[in-house]
């Protein structure tokens, strides 16, 4: 499995219009709505950079955590967990790949604290009708790329997610409904032994 594809993955959603008066969203409310996501469980649909296409069910546990499970053919695993990304692909006899996650756009996401007034955060903010759309990096290091993240309102719920990476690869997901605030247990976050790059 790409690292592209990995993580991509870990990439959230998409959904449909709001409505009539429907408004581009200020960055503050944005960064609530993140800070107040604690935990989400629904599918997704992955559209993968060779225009290939896969499907699964997400888990996000916030901070730091999330968990892809991709359906067959596929049958791929991807843990977000212990600051690292994990990418299991299970028709390879390989042990899994580790990368670090602050070098993934993902990690903006993740962050105990989001906050997307920070200086040089925020590349573009704006509304394409349906959806406010918000381009963010790392500022410290716009090298590793970006993520592109749609939200809609009333109430605020992100709804696709498109992650640009250091190499030149976009992943898309798109997530069915989610629901929020269950418990998911810290277990099925556990790191699987593999090696770094």
């Amino acid at each position: 499995m790409r690292i592209t594809t990995t993580l991509a993955a870990a990439a959230l959603a998409v959904g449909t219009a709001t409505g009539a008066l429907a408004e581009k969203l200020p960055l503050g409310q944005i960064s609530n709505y993140l800070n107040d996501l604690r935990t989400a469980e629904g599918t997704f649909t992955q559209i993968n950079d060779d225009g290939t296409i896969d499907t699964g069910t997400i888990r996000i546990k916030r901070p730091g955590k999330m968990r892809f499970e991709y359906n067959a053919p596929n049958n791929g695993l991807v843990i977000v967990s212990a600051n690292a990304v994990y990418i299991v692909d299970k028709k390879s006899n390989q042990p899994p790949e580790t990368y670090p996650l602050k070098r993934t756009p993902l990690s903006l996401i993740l962050a105990r604290n989001v906050n997307l007034s920070q200086a040089n955060m925020v590349t573009g903010h704006s509304f394409d009708g349906t959806a406010t759309v918000v381009t963010a990096q790392d500022p410290k290091n716009p090298e590793y790329g970006n993520i592109q993240m749609k939200f809609t309102g009333n109430p605020v719920q992100l709804r696709q997610w498109v992650v640009n990476d250091s190499g030149g690869g976009q992943t898309t997901v798109v997530l069915g409904e989610l629901e929020t605030g269950g418990t998911i247990p810290n277990r099925l976050f556990n790191a699987p032994q593999g090696r770094s790059n």
